[in-house]
């Protein structure tokens, strides 16, 4: 099982990956916008982003993950995470 801890910490390093930058993934706050004036995460790598998710955590996210959600923070990635991840215990 996966929990929250895990989850955030893999978003953050795959954010930070992503956003090519020099920084600890813990210097990311969980309310960083992922398109912001530290992140850089476009539509192309946020997709990059899920893929690597899936094969970090070992979870399968679902063809209706973007239905009706916004991601705007690390946060909003965690929670959407989280919550695959309670679908599939």
């Amino acid at each position: 099982m996966t929990n929250r801890t895990q989850v955030t910490e893999a978003v953050k390093r795959l954010v930070v990956r992503e956003s090519r930058l020099s920084v600890s993934p813990t210097a990311v706050a969980d309310d960083e916008p992922l398109n912001g004036a530290l992140l850089r995460v476009n539509s192309l790598g946020f997709l990059g982003m899920l893929v690597q998710l899936e094969d970090e955590l070992d979870l399968t996210l679902p063809d209706d993950l973007f239905a009706g959600r916004v991601f705007t923070t690390v946060a909003d990635l965690v929670d959407v995470v989280m919550d695959v991840t309670k679908e599939e215990t």
